[in-house]
Parts: C-alpha cells; sequence; structure tokens
C-alpha cells in the first residue's frame, strides 16, 4: 500500500514538472516575441506555413510515391507492345503525372524560405524606426529607451534568417528526392518489347 502510495505522489510530481516545463517554455516563447516586436508574429506565420507543406511532403515521399509509383509500373507492364510513338506519349504521361506530384508544393517551399528573411528585414525597418522615433523625442543620451527599437531591429531579422535555414537545406533534399523519384522511375519502364 505504501508503495502504491509512493507512487502516486510520484506522478503527480512528474506531472507538475511536465506542466511548470510547459509554463516555462510558453513564458520563453511569449518573452521573445515582445522582444522582437509584432514583425515576429508574421515571421512564425511564414514559418509555419512552410513547415506545414514540408511535413507534407514528407508524408507524401513516405506513404503517397511509392504507391503512385507502383501503380505507374503496373500500368506501364499491362502495355501489350512498348515501342510505338503512342507507347512513348503513354510513358512520358505516366513520368510526367508522378513528377508533377512529386514536384507539387515544393515552389511554395522554396517562396517560404525566401520570404523569411524579407519579413525579418521589415523588422529591421520597423525597429529602425522606433529607435529614430525614441531619439527625437529624448535625444541620444536614452540607451534604455533606444534599446527596445534596437530588439525589434535585430530580432526579427535574426528569426527570419533562422526560419529560412530552417527550410533551405530541407528543400533542397526534397526537390533532389523529387527528381531522383521521377528518374527512378523512368527507369523502371523500360520500353523492351
Amino acid at each position: 500500500m505504501i508503495d502504491l502510495i509512493y507512487s502516486f505522489f510520484r506522478s503527480i510530481t512528474s506531472l507538475v514538472r511536465l506542466e511548470h516545463g510547459f509554463i516555462s517554455m510558453w513564458e520563453a516563447i511569449r518573452d521573445f516575441l515582445e522582444l522582437g516586436g509584432p514583425v515576429l508574429y508574421l515571421v512564425a506565420i511564414v514559418l509555419a506555413i512552410m513547415w506545414l507543406f514540408i511535413i507534407e511532403r514528407f508524408l507524401y515521399f513516405a506513404l503517397r510515391q511509392p504507391r503512385l509509383a507502383k501503380d505507374a509500373v503496373r500500368r506501364w507492364d499491362a502495355r501489350p507492345e512498348r515501342k510505338s510513338w503512342h507507347a512513348h506519349r503513354v510513358r512520358e504521361a505516366l513520368i510526367s503525372d508522378v513528377k508533377l506530384r512529386a514536384n507539387q508544393y515544393l515552389e511554395i517551399i522554396k517562396a517560404c524560405v525566401a520570404l523569411c528573411p524579407l519579413v525579418g528585414l521589415l523588422g529591421t525597418v520597423t525597429g529602425m524606426i522606433t529607435v529614430f522615433e525614441v531619439m527625437a523625442f529624448l535625444g541620444t543620451g536614452n540607451a534604455r529607451a533606444m534599446a527596445a527599437g534596437v530588439s525589434q531591429a535585430t530580432v526579427p531579422t535574426m528569426s527570419g534568417m533562422v526560419a529560412a535555414l530552417s527550410g533551405y537545406f530541407i528543400s533542397v533534399w526534397l526537390q533532389s528526392k523529387a527528381n531522383s523519384e521521377v528518374e527512378e522511375l523512368s527507369e523502371h519502364l523500360t520500353m523492351d518489347h
């Protein structure tokens, strides 16, 4: 019985620690967003859109692409002849369909990668405007008042760059994966008879 009570209290303690960890994490995110200003929300939105499409592409290549490639190979192998002009066009259509689906959303991911630093630079501009407003009202002697504008100028830029880097390498890998899948399919659709 004592072991059961001890186990129950350990579970409660673990849940309290976990809740405290989530609260601490949320507070850190909130403080970071306040430090960077309102433009950081735009960076977060672009980043979320980019990662939704990246996750979709990962799921596509893991689950859907193999089935589409097998279906294309099955349809090609079911053809009685593969050397005529019409057979070449059917082969090109099968490859083109798989290529279109493999490259779907990659341009949106690339656009988000390019957009993240630009939105971050928008934060730089708005932060510098804040610094200049403080300088106009208080002069250059109040460094503490200018610090908020400087952080609004630098944090969104850094965030935009980090967001872009997080998507850049993955977008290059996804493009390479799409190209290799299409190339592999074209090798499987042989024109032997």
